[in-house]
């Protein structure tokens, strides 16, 4: 845990931390009422930060050494004029600065508007979210694993939701059967040999793909660190399994995923991050989690359960796609039994998630009683990553509506992604503000973990983004490894307990709405145009679409200027999400690929002195980023880095680059230049078309 900082003008007072309306927390006396802010923290609260940067800048030229103490370091702090006048202290080593109450004031009148920093945030009532409360009593610590939500029976829970399904599917079926679709009952047949066939083979055909696409090594049990091996062997014994097969990815991002096909030819892999970022006692319990999904038939059951969907959306493509004649007197009930499938397809696709997450949390409860102390998996989630989600390429979540994403079914695969110690891809490492010093190997700081779980809590996109992953949000596992915790009689590693000061819900539907501008925008133009008979209804739906596209586009890429930030000053932002991003560099050392392994990961993982996050490499054309990660990505990993781009959650943390520049030289993304060309592509044509049918 991080020293209490003290007041650099009060020397005594303790800082306590507050939260402003913009969703940003700052640090603030309560007694002298100066503030005070992280590296880049300022910007936030800056409409236009460059002409700021600029004159924080120049005041650092003329800097003279101040009275004051850093409350970060200890050290002497620097004073300056910025704007010639106003006279602000900061840190020489963390860039950290320091208002006094009457010199914020004076900041916010002199930059004209520009800067909005509340004089007034919210405090924490309570004290200082950062005292380390006393020891529970036993009656405390029982009634905090009371509390809870009981987690529900697995195996009734997993029965009765694939009972629900197949009921599903199997209505589906006799619609078909009704119809007289026989090429449709071959279809499922074939589908439901395809995914069996998967299930048998799947773990030779990962085995294979692991090692000439991943860079995995299989290694014998003296090549594992000899506690884990001690411990994995008592475990496997006391369970009656064989010993797991273990494969490692030489990566520096930590990950951990399990395969097989039953409990007795099960394979744990594991990154070279897992066993460098971790202590000992977080290594096993990552291994027990892993070893739990193998014990509970996980892989057997998520694969039973992924072929309703699969043969769902098998049944809709084949009946979609048959040829109608004139005289077709089935074709309506044909498409109303295609409708009625792909809404199979659909509702199924979230009973299984929902199953794959309540499976999830019984793994980490057969962690921590395996380890005897669900902390030891707490604190490894906290030091891996806060949640994982995106699609099957380990990129953030797809904004776009599901209807505009075409599936990729595959049952095998599925199940595997579900069987990690995170979400879909069983790959991505993410943002935590948990260490210092450069090294995850320490104590994590709970006020910064508590900064990090607020978007989780209080953000509405969080549970948006839940429901469609493999994975529970981390919060939620973080709270159900401490009511068990709490019953074995042991102190939970963290308990939230700040009050929410606003709700989010506004900044939610603003997103939603920029979200789908594009689409509104061109229904609106199109009803409009088919309601009037306009003969400009193409051109005034192209312009209108392009329009749409625009301002989509200007919302979540804005930004004139790049702040520069910490990891940790970026996860404290709560008024955050893949669509609303904040613009901000970010520096620090690549330390593996977003896919770990990856021969073609374009994706890349950094580390800095507060934490790690994903970096996201975005192209307009797909195959320039597989060509970026097959003929560059090897020679940046372990590299110092300067980034810039948009920090979003979808939910996990991730920076959409920009520019990267490693060793001199920098690569620039040009996605947000392409939307923007096509969409006034798009607005000159409409216009053009409506001019012409003027």
């Amino acid at each position: 845990m991080s020293p209490a900082m003290r007041c650099p003008r009060c020397t005594e007072q303790r800082l306590e931390p507050a939260l402003t309306p913009q969703g940003v927390e700052i640090d603030r006396c309560p007694a002298c009422q100066g503030v005070w802010l992280d590296r880049g923290e300022i910007f936030y609260f800056a409409k236009h930060p460059k002409p700021l940067i600029l004159a924080i800048k120049q005041a650092r030229q003329k800097a003279t050494e101040g009275d004051l103490k850093s409350p970060r370091t200890g050290r002497p702090m620097l004073r300056l004029l910025v704007f010639d006048q106003v006279a602000v202290d900061v840190c020489p080593d963390t860039d950290g600065l320091w208002l006094d109450r009457g010199d914020m004031k004076a900041l916010i009148e002199k930059s004209a508007g520009n800067l909005q920093i509340s004089l007034d945030p919210q405090a924490y009532p309570g004290g200082h979210p950062g005292d380390k409360r006393g020891p529970m009593s036993p009656a405390v610590l029982a009634a905090y694993a009371a509390g809870g939500r009981a987690l529900p029976n697995l195996a009734l829970r997993s029965v009765a939701l694939l009972a629900t399904l197949y009921a599903l599917l199997i209505a589906i079926l006799i619609a078909c059967v009704e119809l007289g679709a026989l090429p449709v009952a071959l279809a499922v047949l074939l589908g439901a040999g395809v995914a069996f066939a998967q299930f048998g083979l799947g773990p030779f055909l990962m085995d294979l793909s692991l090692r000439w696409l991943y860079n995995c090594r299989f290694v014998e049990r003296s090549e594992l660190p000899e506690h884990l091996t001690g411990f994995v062997q008592k475990l496997v014994a006391k369970h009656r399994m064989s010993f797991p097969r273990f494969g490692l990815i030489d990566d520096g991002a930590p990950n951990a995923f399990t395969y097989g096909h039953h409990p007795n030819n099960a394979r744990i892999v594991l990154t070279r991050g897992i066993l460098t970022l971790l202590s000992e006692p977080e290594i096993e319990a990552v291994v027990a989690h892993e070893i739990g999904h193998a014990r509970h038939w996980d892989m057997l059951v998520m694969t039973i359960a992924q072929l309703v969907p699969l043969v769902a959306y098998y049944v809709y493509r084949t009946l979609i796609r048959m040829k109608t004649g004139s005289r077709d007197k089935s074709a309506s009930t044909r498409l109303a039994i295609a409708i009625g499938a792909y809404l199979v397809y659909i509702v199924s696709e979230y009973i299984v998630l929902w199953i794959s997450r309540t499976r999830e949390y019984w793994a980490d409860r057969f962690a921590g009683e395996a380890c005897d102390d669900p902390n030891r998996l707490a604190s490894a989630l906290i030091k891996i990553g806060y949640g994982l989600a995106g699609d099957d390429r380990g990129k953030a979540q797809d904004a776009r509506p599901a209807k505009d994403r075409e599936p990729q079914r595959s049952p095998m695969l599925d199940a595997v992604g579900a069987m990690g110690i995170f979400a879909p891809s069983a790959a991505r490492a993410l943002a935590i503000a948990s260490v210092g010093g450069g090294s995850m190997g320490g104590r994590f700081d709970p006020d910064l973990l508590k900064g990090a779980m607020r978007w989780e809590l209080w953000n509405p996109w969080a549970r948006f983004y839940e429901l469609s992953s493999t994975h529970p949000l981390v919060s939620s596992r973080l709270e159900q490894l401490g009511r068990q915790a709490a019953a074995l009689g042991k102190e939970p590693l963290v308990v939230f307990d700040e009050p929410q000061p606003e709700s989010y819900w506004d900044e939610f539907f603003v997103d939603l709405f920029m979200m789908f501008l594009p689409a509104l925008l061109t229904l609106a133009a199109l009803g409009a145009a088919l309601a009037t008979r306009s003969e400009r209804a193409l051109g005034l739906t192209l312009a209108a679409l392009g329009v749409g596209m625009l301002g989509k586009t200007l919302f979540s890429h804005r930004g004139e200027a790049y702040p520069e930030l910490t990891v940790a000053g970026l996860l404290k932002n709560v008024k955050v999400s893949a669509i609303r991003g904040v613009p901000c560099t970010v520096r620090g050392r690549i330390i593996g690929r977003g896919v770990p392994g990856l021969i073609w990961s374009d994706d890349f993982v950094m580390q800095d002195d507060t934490g790690i996050l994903f970096l996201d490499y975005r192209q307009p054309l797909k195959i320039l980023e597989f060509l970026f990660g097959l003929l560059r990505g090897s020679s940046l990993t372990d590299q110092s880095m300067v980034a810039t781009g948009w920090y979003r959650r979808a939910p996990v943390p991730f920076l959409e680059l920009r520019t990267l520049t490693v060793g001199g030289q920098t690569r620039r993304c040009y996605v947000r230049q392409a939307q923007i060309v096509l969409s006034w592509l798009l607005i000159a044509i409409g216009l053009l078309f409506a001019l012409r049918g003027a």
